[in-house]
């Protein structure tokens, strides 16, 4: 496995997505930074469509990470999950002795996208990437935070860059029995699709169902959209604008509910058959919570 030339004083660039090393919206923004001439672009991505598996991780099997030429750029295509690429690319064992100075996800397919619209998309975010690499070269960037760019369909007329919230979307899933074993290869963009037909997908498929076995298919009942608030990066896009959302690394709590669960845990106490030990745990906790807080309100006073 050959590695980059580590005397190249330029910064390397990862780029990775979740719909697959062969999606246009990755090559096209790889000829571009590549175009550019620079980086050093890496690129690490699935070797399918990995769409909606979330934070998933392989962990029972090792992963098999395979040269695919893409001019300009070392790449592998790697047989697992979009968080496992993001790990790998990261961890200075595939691209030897290189650890990319910033990790970009993407484009996306989205909407009405066509290829046209996906170079000019990769092309608007050139001025973002180039601004980030200054902010962390610098040692300015913000530690442990990652940024979300939304761009408009009609990206060659767009209204300029805006800071904007992540809108709250969710999506009703719910299992219907498909009437063939045909492989289900859509993602959850394509859920509902008809999938039937076995003829498509080549091989030697089975086209009936096996006597007992039961299967099933995810399709989408219902997606939901909260638009409460103007200062969303939909909202923003359907403007015309192209969306910054600055995203922790971490999940937070949702601190509103801290105090709603804890006396949860004390009336959970009052009626378990430890009530007493577990009544005498859960004030330590507490205690300890108030003796923090006056411990920080202290430290601030000074």
């Amino acid at each position: 496995m050959d590695g980059m030339a580590i005397a190249d004083p330029r910064p390397s660039l990862m780029v990775t997505n979740d719909d697959g090393i062969d999606a246009p919206g990755l090559r096209f923004l790889v000829d571009l930074l590549v175009a550019a001439d620079r980086y050093r672009v890496l690129v690490c991505a699935p070797d399918s469509d990995q769409s909606g598996v979330g934070h998933g991780i392989t962990w029972h099997r090792p992963l098999s990470a395979k040269r695919v030429e893409i001019m300009g750029a070392t790449s592998f295509a790697v047989s697992g999950t979009p968080a496992d690429c993001a790990s790998l690319g990261i961890s200075g064992k595939l691209f030897v002795a290189t650890i990319p100075d910033l990790v970009i996800s993407g484009i996306n397919m989205e909407g009405k996208n066509n290829v046209h619209a996906l170079r000019l998309a990769a092309g608007a975010c050139l001025p973002l990437i180039n601004a980030v690499l200054n902010e962390l070269k610098t040692k300015t960037y913000p530690e442990g935070s990652f940024l979300n760019i939304i761009v408009p369909t009609d990206v060659a007329n767009h209204r300029g860059f805006k800071i904007a919230k992540q809108r709250k979307f969710m999506i009703r899933f719910g299992w219907e029995q498909p009437k063939t074993s045909a492989p289900a290869v859509e993602t959850y963009q394509t859920a509902n699709m008809d999938v039937d037909s076995a003829s498509s997908f080549g091989n030697n498929a089975s086209s009936s169902l096996v006597e007992d076995e039961l299967l099933f298919k995810r399709v989408i009942i219902k997606k939901n959209s909260v638009e409460a608030e103007e200062d969303t990066d939909h909202r923003a896009m359907e403007e015309g604008f192209i969306t910054i959302t600055p995203l922790g690394a971490l999940s937070r709590t949702e601190m509103e509910a801290v105090p709603y669960f804890k006396g949860w845990l004390m009336r959970l106490a009052d009626h378990s058959p430890c009530s007493s030990l577990l009544r005498r745990f859960l004030s330590f906790h507490i205690a300890s919570d108030r003796r923090q807080k006056k411990k920080r309100y202290s430290s601030l006073a000074q």
